[in-house]
């Protein structure tokens, strides 16, 4: 059977005008900024003039990745398109896709099937040009770091010191690490440099923590580029850089309102990766999204063990959000390949397999119900090659352990194959919660770092090597040690290791560098092999985009 791409989907299906999506959530004019027919920027200014109160919080989050895919987004447009088939008043919040994905392997991002965000093809290209504005705000830091330096460096900054790196929303391996300030002194301090993805830059997680625009001056002057020669840390602050870098972001700090292809109202807005950083949209969005909606769903990158763990003890502690539900999205095929499949397998019915992916699973349902105390179900994202033996496997596991769970077809059918899911959600919203974090913010770098390893991951300790040890008796001394820490972490495997899959035990988690983000206000925890600059694949995503001369774009997904 030949089943439409998602593009193909998206580009079939009738958007209503962005100014009806605005009326269905009660937004007015005053506040409703049109970048053309169906897409805007909302002031946000509007929060809490509305008087409504605020609606239940749910965030979508799922199991350890694989290449396979596990529809995460998808699940989060379905359920809140299923909650607005069973008459519940739905908003949906989501981050905006990375122009490095969209062209590299995973390809675009703005959901699939019969449950996506349009217009996909915006939306997953420049959209309404927050990135731009992020990656202009993180070079002019930059390039006014530099210049310091060459004008005389009053502040005394050691260049081989310096933190900040530019940075450009595509994967391009080439600049990783580059040497620059060549050229006779004219051009600049000759020094190592190196470049980050847009959405590793720590300007992106500032801009999503953000409250207003009052909060993100006072993160953007906190944010530290370098040190001194006598080792004191530097600011964008005392570069007096807070105001213009501000100046660019007051637009991009508007949340973007698009609409499901159902026509619920959804607000996309920010990026962060979330194996480098927090990986949730932004808290404004957010907040808009609960004022807005009865029903506010939103979703974290990655595994819960990444993405959930942040959003609960970073997003959440930071913003005052308390959640009310978690729906943890598994996949059939995810959970063979955890069990030993290769990914060119999965096509096969594979029951052993299956069963033995299966506590991947459920240590990431035990996380959110014992460490979060957050009440949780299982949505079953059902793909065209899963047998019904394979889906009621996962079911009757589930069930017999007495896990919450349902079958999402939304890829399929939209929000009618998300209204079990619905259903559940609502029932799960009315059960009171003692949400927790998973480590106060008052124990040590160490001990936070610890929590998260054996408490979330199911490690039994952490190694620190000697250069992280120093690093984070530095942090202590200068009065770093008392805000979260932002695991940075393979997003395949509980560990640190990606070739340990399912629900590996015994493992040692090693820690080689601890640096802060002052301005995002943590502690970014780098293990494993993460680089914040990936690079293309053999054959890039980019290789099958095409665009015709009415302007239809083809290959985007």
């Amino acid at each position: 059977m030949a089943y439409l791409s998602d593009i193909e989907i998206a580009q079939s299906t009738p958007m209503k005008p962005i100014t009806e999506i605005a009326k269905v959530v009660g937004i007015h004019d005053d506040y409703l900024e049109p970048y053309g027919k169906y897409k805007a920027k909302i002031d946000y200014n509007v929060l809490g003039t509305t008087g409504r109160k605020n609606g239940k919080l749910i965030l979508v989050t799922a199991i350890t990745p694989t290449p396979a895919g596990e529809g995460k987004t998808t699940t989060t447009i379905g359920l809140a398109d299923g909650l607005r088939k069973i008459g519940k008043n739905s908003v949906v919040a989501l981050r905006e896709p990375s122009l490095g994905p969209v062209f590299g392997v995973k390809g675009g991002a703005a959901g699939g099937g019969y449950a996506q965000v349009v217009p996909m093809e915006d939306i997953n290209l420049h959209f309404t040009g927050d990135f731009h504005a992020i990656g202009a705000a993180n070079n002019l830091l930059a390039a006014m770091l530099d210049n310091h330096i060459y004008q005389g460096n009053a502040l005394n900054i050691d260049p081989r010191r310096i933190t900040w790196k530019r940075c450009v929303d595509m994967n391009d391996r080439q600049l990783r690490f580059v040497t620059d300030g060549l050229g006779g002194r004219v051009n600049g301090v000759p020094r190592e440099d190196g470049y980050d993805i847009t959405v590793a830059s720590e300007i992106m997680a500032v801009f999503c923590l953000a409250s207003d625009i009052e909060d993100l001056k006072a993160r953007l002057s906190r944010i530290v580029v370098g040190y001194t020669y006598d080792e004191k840390p530097v600011t964008a602050g005392e570069l007096k850089a807070v105001g213009a870098m501000a100046a660019l972001l007051k637009d991009a700090l508007k949340p973007n309102l698009v609409q499901t292809l159902e026509g619920t109202p959804a607000f996309v807005h920010g990026g962060p990766f979330a194996n480098i950083a927090h990986g949730c949209n932004s808290v404004i969005a957010t907040k808009m999204a609960m004022e807005f909606g009865d029903y506010a769903i939103t979703e974290a990158g990655f595994g819960a063990d990444l993405g959930a763990e942040k959003f609960l003890d970073i997003k959440c502690r930071y913003a005052g959000l308390n959640p009310d539900a978690v729906v943890m999205v598994a996949t059939v095929r995810a959970l063979k390949m955890h069990g030993g499949m290769l990914k060119n397998e999965l096509g096969n019915e594979n029951l052993e397999a299956l069963e033995k992916g299966i506590p991947n699973l459920l240590r990431h349902v035990s996380n959110i119900k014992n460490v979060y105390k957050l009440p949780c179900v299982v949505a079953v994202n059902r793909f065209p090659t899963d047998t019904d033996a394979e889906i009621n496997l996962v079911i009757e596991k589930c069930k017999n352990l007495g896990v919450n769970v349902v079958l999402s077809t939304v890829w399929a059918d939209g929000g009618e194959g998300g209204k079990a899911m619905a259903e559940a959600v609502v029932k799960l919203c009315e059960e009171p919660n003692d949400f927790t974090f998973s480590y106060e913010l008052d124990e040590t770098i160490e001990k936070k770092i610890e929590s998260v390893v054996t408490k979330v991951y199911g490690g039994n300790s952490v190694n620190f090597t000697p250069v992280a040890k120093k690093q984070i008796l530095a942090l202590k001394e200068l009065g770093y040690d008392k805000i979260p820490v932002c695991m940075a972490k393979t997003q395949y495997s509980f560990s640190d290791d990606p070739t340990k899959l399912g629900a590996p035990e015994g493992f040692v988690v090693t820690v080689r560098n601890v640096k802060v983000s002052a301005g995002a206000g943590f502690i970014v925890v780098l293990t494993g092999d993460i680089m914040t600059m990936p690079g293309l694949p053999k054959v890039p995503a980019a290789e099958k985009i095409d665009v015709d001369a009415s302007g239809k774009i083809t290959g985007l997904f």
